[in-house]
């Protein structure tokens, strides 16, 4: 949920209570979407750190300060190819006046130069080449010419002019990333510029996938008649890369009590994530494992899609129950399950979409005392402002039943959330969006 979570009407607190087998009853409360965000928070610890090789630490978080450990550059050099000499004795040249200066020797980039430029004498040098002692300056290799050990140039250049300074980009012992900073390739290309080959990053939380369903088989099957591809566990393995989770086992369950339960209680995940299940039928089973083996602590949620959705924690594991249907589940994880890893592996919490305002075209409805996901598509259009024709957007609902409509994700744009004091959008209201991908 965005940070700035909407108040809520609060139904029920599903955390102080311990929830009850709904299998073939039904919910009589549901916690509030603001309650099981609180519990969310509570439960999801960042990680603690590991070292990591430097090439795997796109994206990760840092766990200490990096300060650093040499100047950048660690020596002067040259910013573009030409001649290193004295930049005041330059004073005067010109196309009609050329000064000459005697060639000594070549300076190329990773080797030595042992000349020293005294006066009336240049180096030939490449960019990036460690200026020699005595040289203050690089004169363009467009304004010389060479001959017979001789260098005439027919432009003036200022003492420092093409000249890369020791330290200009970073000076040794100055903080350049600090802690919590999640790596960017800007930054991780910063730490190789300082020979930085190993960093101590938040480590990923370890997720477990459980995917439930007699009538679930993989896309690569022979289908029977009553027979589904599934499919949740290829969107959920996303989200979590995404989230910077890492999906260390992926189980592929029929609806036998035993061995959901043996998936659940196997230590060694940070997170737990069941998928189908979670909700009030006779083999939703799930809950009632979750219960006995651990703590229920949240089971049914005011909102919709993902109503079933139900958190707790069995050993040193926090699982979060998705429902079966796939905008559910999907929604029920950018709620839930994605906030806390996230929040796990040292990242902000909050929902990783490009947030944009919009105006509603066709009325979003809701109901008060739950959170609508609504999926959204949006409609650029032309509307007259004081100042001359503006560049608005509208958004009009894709789908706003159907929680086994996958397709209503891929032709949405992004969704719009309705808090749970209010009964929608009206045509016209002004309202956030969050974009799924990623703004050109």
């Amino acid at each position: 949920m965005p940070s700035q979570t909407p108040k809520q009407h609060r139904a029920s607190d599903g955390a102080t209570d311990a929830p009850q087998d709904v299998r073939m009853r039904g919910f009589q409360k549901r916690t509030t979407v603001e309650t099981a965000l609180t519990w969310v928070d509570q439960n999801s610890e960042i990680q603690s750190s590991e070292t990591v090789a430097l090439k795997n630490t796109h994206g990760r978080v840092l766990a200490q300060d990096i300060v650093a450990p040499i100047d950048v550059p660690s020596f002067d050099r040259a910013a573009m190819d030409g001649y290193a000499l004295r930049g005041d004795e330059t004073t005067g040249a010109g196309d009609y006046n050329p000064l000459s200066f005697r060639l000594l020797v070549e300076s190329m980039p990773g080797q030595p130069c042992d000349a020293e430029v005294v006066s009336g004498t240049a180096v030939r040098i490449m960019t990036g080449a460690a200026i020699p002692d005595g040289a203050d300056a690089v004169l363009p290799a467009e304004y010389a010419a060479e001959s017979g050990g001789v260098v005439e140039i027919t432009t003036a250049v200022a003492p420092r002019k093409h000249v890369g300074s020791r330290g200009e980009d970073i000076t040794a012992g100055s903080l350049v990333l600090r802690s919590g900073r999640r790596l960017r390739p800007q930054d991780v290309g910063l730490l190789a510029s300082l020979g930085i080959g190993t960093v101590s990053v938040i480590r990923r939380p370890k997720v477990r996938l459980i995917i439930t369903g007699n009538e679930l088989i993989q896309p690569d099957e022979q289908r029977g008649t009553h027979q589904i591809f599934e499919s949740n566990s290829f969107v959920l393995q996303g989200l979590i890369r995404r989230d910077s989770g890492n999906v260390h086992k992926i189980c592929h369950i029929e609806d036998d009590c035993s061995a959901i339960k043996a998936a659940l209680v196997e230590p060694g995940a940070d997170v737990i994530l069941v998928s189908g299940g979670s909700s009030v039928g006779a083999e939703d089973h799930a809950p009632t494992i979750v219960a006995r083996e651990g703590q229920l602590a949240i089971h049914g949620i005011a909102m919709r899609p993902s109503s079933p959705t139900g958190l707790g924690r069995v050993g040193g594991s926090l699982v979060c129950l998705l429902p079966g249907n796939p905008v559910s589940c999907l929604c029920a994880y950018d709620f839930f399950a994605g906030r806390s890893i996230r929040h796990m592996a040292g990242r902000s919490a909050d929902w990783p979409y490009a947030v944009r305002r919009a105006t509603v075209a066709a009325k979003i409805a809701s109901a008060i005392g739950r959170v609508d996901y609504c999926r959204v598509r949006v409609v650029p259009s032309e509307k007259e402002a004081e100042s001359g024709p503006q560049r608005t957007i509208d958004i009009k609902p894709v789908s706003l039943t159907g929680a086994s409509i996958l397709s209503s994700t891929t032709r949405a744009d992004g969704f719009v959330i309705v808090p749970a004091d209010c009964e929608g959008y009206g045509v016209g209201t002004d309202v956030e969006f969050y974009l799924y991908d990623p703004v050109n």
